[in-house]
């Protein structure tokens, strides 16, 4: 069933009882269809999600209401590791597509250390209309395994599962979030932050203060790269982005005669599009 991966060589146990069956949940659609696809499928699988303690809260909503669904307590991997902690062993150098130390220590980290020594067969959401492998352990006592593949599942049948499970989409694709992950994801588009500013001050401020001199070499980093948050907060500014925004949205439109402006506007991925960014997060 797993995809052929170089590991190193690995007796396997014969008796299926002693092989761990594990689904990573990101709070996002992918993996929550995925565990609905395989609820009655595998009897013993464990869910668990590497909580950040940085995640919206429609993600805590979306996943207490899978929670509901499965019949299954989701368990919480972070064992400690705050994102504030880890920061300041950084020196305050915030993580960006170059530093991904936040992937790196507050999920595949702890995914490992909840696996441990023992075999497990480890169920990813990637789906069949996606090029992309995402996070596979080098660990030889975990397989990967991409039921959506196999069973040829695409983004159509994603939202086909989870709107006949009664669950939706993420409760943030509501106000054109496209991701899931920490609320100050240094991958999100300037219009995701916009939308953040409106729907979550709190959390922009909260993202906002983060952007300060780091005790390495005094350099300010700002999690849009070259712009910072004060700066695309302003009005003129903000106005501005959503214009290029809607712009842009048309132009797609026009592309895709069948999708509906309201679809387009609203920021609906009706459409596959590339993933950008860690795949364990967004899944």
């Amino acid at each position: 069933m797993a995809e052929k991966i170089k590991q190193t060589a690995i007796t396997w146990p014969q008796d299926e009882s002693k092989v761990r069956h594990i689904l990573s949940l990101s709070g996002g659609k992918d993996s929550a269809a995925l565990a609905v696809h395989m609820r009655d499928r595998v009897e013993n699988m464990e869910y668990i999600f590497h909580d950040t303690g940085k995640e919206l809260p429609d993600t805590y909503e979306y996943l207490e209401r899978l929670e509901g669904y499965l019949g299954r307590k989701i368990v919480r991997t972070t064992f400690g590791t705050t994102f504030d902690h880890i920061l300041r062993i950084k020196g305050g150098m915030l993580p960006s597509n170059h530093r991904r130390w936040c992937t790196d220590l507050m999920k595949l980290k702890p995914f490992e250390n909840y696996i441990g020594n023992d075999f497990c067969i480890n169920y990813v959401g990637i789906r069949a209309d996606e090029e992309r492998v995402g996070y596979i352990s080098h660990k030889p006592n975990i397989r990967a395994v991409f039921p959506f593949r196999e069973d040829g599942i695409a983004y159509e049948g994603v939202q086909r599962i989870l709107e006949e499970s009664g669950l939706g989409m993420p409760p943030y694709t509501d106000w054109g979030r496209t991701r899931s992950g920490c609320f100050f994801c240094f991958y999100q588009q300037k219009i995701e932050w916009v939308r953040l500013k409106r729907k979550y001050p709190e959390l922009y401020e909260e993202a906002k203060a983060y952007e300060k001199p780091n005790n390495v070499n005094g350099n300010v980093f700002y999690w849009c790269s070259n712009e910072s948050l004060e700066d695309l907060e302003k009005p003129e500014r903000m106005a501005q982005i959503e214009g290029n925004w809607e712009e842009k949205q048309i132009r797609i439109l026009k592309r895709q005669p069948n999708r509906s402006l309201a679809e387009t506007l609203g920021g609906l991925e009706v459409v596959p599009r590339a993933r950008e960014g860690c795949l364990i997060c967004q899944l």
